[in-house]
């Protein structure tokens, strides 16, 4: 299976934003793209679909920013694939001349179609926000009445 790439920065963009301590911390859109490697104005447009879908809080002004919300933190993998996949079949079942002529008597458009189905069932366990891995603390200085040593 492959997904469309609108999905696949999606996810990104709620991993990113779930791997937030709490969630507290709020990021531009700007910030957002350049973690995640994509253009500005597509992750603005994915922004905007996930807040309409009330998976992230967006404030606006100097200080705003875009966070998790708390349906974003419980959203499943699955459930975003559906929602963010625009295709229904698997396979294309048509020609330059119009549909395969195949097509009465084929059974890989449902095989195909109960396969998608699994992919997605096996992703709906998968909470976006378990994705996340959270920043691990900067090392720091062990001291027992000797000289620091560092922890790595």
């Amino acid at each position: 299976m492959r997904i469309n790439a609108f999905s696949d920065v999606s996810l990104r963009v709620l991993i990113l934003l779930a791997a937030a301590p709490g969630g507290a911390d709020v990021m531009t859109s700007k910030a957002i793209s350049v973690q995640v490697g994509t253009p500005y104005h597509h992750v603005t447009k994915i922004v905007a679909r996930l807040r309409e879908l009330d998976l992230i809080e967006v404030t606006r002004g100097r200080s705003g920013g875009v966070r998790i919300s708390p349906a974003g933190r419980q959203v499943t993998v699955g459930w975003v694939l559906r929602t963010f996949e625009r295709r229904t079949d698997v396979a294309d079942c048509e020609t330059p001349a119009g549909n395969c002529p195949l097509l009465d008597g084929c059974g890989l458009r449902g095989a195909l179609g109960r396969a998608r189905s699994a992919f997605y069932s096996e992703l709906d366990d998968v909470v976006v926000a378990s994705l996340a891995h959270q920043p691990r603390l900067a090392s720091t200085p062990l001291t027992l009445g000797s000289p620091a040593i560092p922890v790595a």
